[in-house]
């Protein structure tokens, strides 16, 4: 259950995150060669278990924008990001204009979005070999040495439809 596929362009938006701050994805790309994008649901236990694998991205490889895409309040999304951690932006679907636009039909959706603003790569659901490949090619495009994303004492299994 693929929304748009590698290859495809990206939409441009422009979203509210629970910082109050404006986040433009075209904007955002004139500066910063990727931009990783995630929408989630709070209530949702497959989000639940991949946000915190993209916090763990986020703190390897600071330069690169990780955005949280809420399909949830302001209040809630603050929550969950408490919860678990979180400390890249999450943004408000408010509307859910852009969860439309990405043509979603599932959650955590997590879109790699290059400068040209094409996707370069596309996961559904909780995928480790995924999750994996995205984090080898954040520590490529940073020119940075990978930093592992899974550790021995994490129990997650190689699959979790979202």
């Amino acid at each position: 259950m693929v929304a748009l596929t590698e290859g495809t362009k990206a939409p441009s938006f422009t979203l509210r995150g629970i910082d109050s701050a404006s986040y433009s994805l075209q904007t955002t790309l004139k500066h910063h060669a990727v931009v990783l994008l995630s929408f989630f649901k709070v209530s949702c236990p497959v989000c639940q278990l991949t946000l915190p694998y993209l916090e763990r991205l986020h703190r390897s490889y600071r330069t690169v924008p990780i955005w949280g895409i809420s399909q949830d309040d302001a209040d809630a999304t603050q929550a969950f990001a408490r919860m678990y951690g979180l400390t890249f932006p999450m943004l408000l679907d408010e509307g859910l204009d852009s969860t439309v636009n990405y043509d979603l039909t599932n959650v955590p959706s997590t879109f790699l979005v290059c400068s040209e603003q094409t996707i370069l790569l596309t996961t559904v659901g909780f995928v480790k070999a995924n999750l994996e490949q995205l984090n080898v090619l954040l520590a490529r495009l940073v020119k940075q040495t990978e930093v592992p994303l899974f550790s021995a004492a994490d129990e997650v299994p190689e699959l979790k439809p979202g």
